[in-house]
């Protein structure tokens, strides 16, 4: 999928993914907002996996990522000729992403479990 934010690199082994170490010092030069890698899943409940690192932004490790399955749904449905997928993050805490690419391969819906955290309101001065 489009994305001008963010590097993607993609790996041929889920272990290797998984065993990745950045250095985050070296990743904040970049001129990106972060890197999104990923494999092909080596699970049937999963078509691909991802991490995504932005230590740029203070967030060496994001534990799941909605905008980077933006860039990676399409990539993925072109590769693998299909339009629904899911997708694990194997970040330490992991998160279940289902991913539907529309027709033109640009519209994208992103799905999974959520948790508030936090709930607040905004008072206009």
């Amino acid at each position: 999928g489009d994305n001008r934010f963010d590097l993607l690199v993609e790996l041929d082994s889920e272990e290797t993914l998984r065993m990745l170490r950045p250095n985050f010092n070296l990743l904040k030069k970049l001129q990106v907002r972060g890197v999104i890698v990923t494999c092909p899943s080596d699970s049937p409940d999963y078509d691909f996996v991802s991490r995504f690192f932005a230590p740029a932004l203070g967030i060496d490790e994001d534990p799941a990522t909605g905008s980077a399955h933006c860039c990676l749904g399409p990539y993925w449905a072109e590769k693998l000729g299909k339009t629904e997928l899911v997708a694990y993050q194997a970040s330490d805490r992991g998160g279940v992403v289902r991913v539907r690419v529309g027709e033109d391969g640009k519209r994208v819906g992103i799905g999974g479990e959520a948790v508030t955290v936090l709930k607040g309101e905004l008072i206009e001065k």
